[in-house]
């Protein structure tokens, strides 16, 4: 336990919130990822629905383009915010 307490009274303030801004830029970049999945499973069932409907391809393909873009979408701000935790680093103006 005493050599917690040591380790833990040696963290900087700084080091602390890069460290935890770190951790918030890994975690925002699995919205990246999952979004990844996502398109992959919406592509997959609309490859399945104009296979059982040959004559709806038009609408099907519309809805899924909309759907790929919304999904798109969240991987992105996903990496933005993790580029903005690694490289801007807003939240070291806090410390005073």
């Amino acid at each position: 336990m005493n050599e917690v307490v040591e380790v833990a009274q040696g963290i900087t303030n700084e080091g602390f919130i890069l460290g935890m801004s770190a951790l918030a830029a890994g975690i925002a970049m699995i919205a990246a990822a999952l979004s990844g999945l996502g398109q992959g499973n919406a592509t997959g069932k609309a490859v399945e629905a104009v296979g059982r409907q040959p004559e709806a391809k038009g609408d099907i393909q519309q809805v899924m383009i909309i759907g790929l873009a919304m999904t798109e979408t969240s991987g992105i701000y996903g990496l933005a915010v993790a580029i903005i935790l690694l490289f801007v680093n807003p939240l070291m103006n806090f410390l005073g």
